[in-house]
């Protein structure tokens, strides 16, 4: 914590002349690279689609492309765009994929003095370990990479079963681990929030119980991938009773921070785990030469696309994620959206955080509970005016329907100013709430091959790709 700054620049120097002799660093003449500014200069953002080059060399059997040797593995994710990604992880990055989650547990237990539920069972909601072979090198989902580096003090106590983990069908696999799971002591529960609410809904109808009640021993949860809020009072529902959580912050690109205090706001960037970062105004992400600030020159309350360079061979690696921090001493954020995740149809550039508190605002004061929701625009070219659909599928629906929506409507104008002033001056109508029926999301999932696992429902989107896949579920 108290040496963040400086770790970050020496970590950009070590990544520098490490990789001198890729062939990435021999393209962009590492050898004379000193400074941050001329790393900037040296060095343009790239997206995926723009790394991929590199990323078929390497796939073709080459060694020395982005990193020393070869990756030791390849995490493949979904891209919105560029389809499947291949993102590389080194024998020298692998370790930042490990020890952020048990260091997460570790500062609590330090902070809290609990430390029952070690002896408890744990389940990591997690893909299947079961790897293929890209250009000879083992490839799969995250989870399930970092499944087989799971350490051994852990292992005795962990569920489900290897083969259980493999089952590919979500659903199968979800029915096994309840099988396995509902007679056991769980005591710590880890995973993304819609699936472990899905994990939780079939314990519950299996055994007439809420899970507090049907796991006395379960002390912690641990979530990560989405944010956690909207999620947050139908899980605690299932539960019980209050709960301490964790909130983690992984992608196949690194484990770029953890909550590290059960009191204090935010997520710990993770600064010292060989990725050097970099933060570029919201504004400017798409600019031919954005601005481009290292730790020590950010500011609370702004939003940035992050941007990263590690040992796994990633270089001006845009992300995709917007984040603002709460706090530089230490350096804590929040991950506020996606930089292709926003509603701009009409020039007002609303954001998944401004959503998400709104939607938090709803549900606090009426009441409501929500299983998910996606926003998206509704552009009515020739009769009525636009509008902003909400498509919410509702846990427990709101005794004033109306409120509900003047809540989140109130909420939106309140937070952004461009979308207040198109409503005042008669652009748009104010925003529309459609009701998904029960499971509507997850059977549109199902549907596209996007069930469990790390697939996660947008927050929001600037077209109606996901509005109108979701129509066959909407209440009539």
């Amino acid at each position: 914590m108290n040496t963040a700054a400086e770790d970050q620049h020496r970590i950009l120097a070590n990544l520098i002349q490490s990789a001198q002799k890729t062939v990435f660093g021999t393209n962009h003449a590492f050898k004379d690279i000193h400074t941050h500014a001329e790393f900037v200069q040296s060095v343009p953002i790239r997206d995926y689609e723009q790394l991929k080059p590199y990323i078929e060399l390497i796939k073709e059997g080459k060694a020395n492309v982005l990193w020393k040797g070869k990756p030791l593995y390849f995490a493949k994710t979904s891209g919105t765009t560029s389809g499947v990604k291949y993102i590389p992880i080194s024998k020298d990055s692998i370790s930042n994929h490990i020890h952020g989650a048990r260091n997460a547990i570790l500062c609590y237990i330090a902070e809290t003095g609990k430390s029952a539920f070690t002896s408890g069972k744990m389940i990591f909601l997690s893909g299947s370990p079961e790897l293929e072979r890209v250009g000879g090198i083992p490839t799969g989902r995250l989870s399930g990479i970092v499944n087989h580096h799971v350490p051994a003090y852990l292992r005795s106590n962990q569920l489900p079963a290897y083969d259980t983990n493999c089952i590919e069908d979500w659903e199968t696999k979800l029915d096994q681990i309840v099988a396995e799971t509902i007679h056991q002591p769980m005591s710590l529960i880890s995973g993304i929030p819609p699936w472990m609410q899905m994990y939780f809904d079939r314990l519950e109808a299996k055994s007439g119980k809420k899970i507090g009640n049907l796991f006395p021993q379960f002390s912690l949860m641990i979530q990560g991938g989405v944010n956690f809020a909207p999620y947050q009072q139908k899980l605690f529902n299932s539960i019980g009773r209050p709960i301490d959580t964790i909130e983690l912050y992984p992608a196949s690109e690194g484990f770029f921070a953890f909550q590290d205090s059960q009191s204090e706001p935010g997520l710990l960037l993770n600064t010292n785990s060989g990725i050097f970062y970099e933060f570029i105004p919201v504004n400017e992400v798409f600019n031919s030469q954005p601005t481009r600030l290292t730790l020590d020159q950010v500011s609370i309350g702004v939003q940035y696309a992050l941007v990263i360079s590690s040992n796994a061979g990633l270089w001006g690696y845009l992300v995709g994620d917007t984040v603002k921090f709460v706090s530089t001493q230490p350096y804590r954020l929040v991950v506020t959206g996606r930089i292709k995740h926003f509603i701009s149809a009409f020039g007002e550039h609303v954001i998944g955080e401004e959503v998400e508190k709104a939607m938090d605002t709803a549900v606090k004061i009426t009441g409501a509970r929500i299983t998910e929701f996606t926003v998206a625009p509704l552009i009515n070219a020739s009769e009525g005016k636009s509008y902003h659909e909400w498509l919410i599928e509702f846990e427990e629906e709101p005794a004033d329907f109306a409120a509900f929506i003047e809540l989140l409507d109130q909420a939106m104008r309140e937070q952004n100013v461009y979308y207040d002033d198109l409503i005042s001056g008669n652009i748009l109508d104010r925003l529309h709430v459609t009701r998904i029926q029960k499971d509507g999301f997850i059977q549109y999932m199902k549907s596209a091959g996007k069930l469990g696992g790390q697939n996660k429902v947008p927050r929001l989107s600037n077209d109606r790709q996901l509005a109108d896949a979701l129509q066959p579920y909407i209440y009539s």
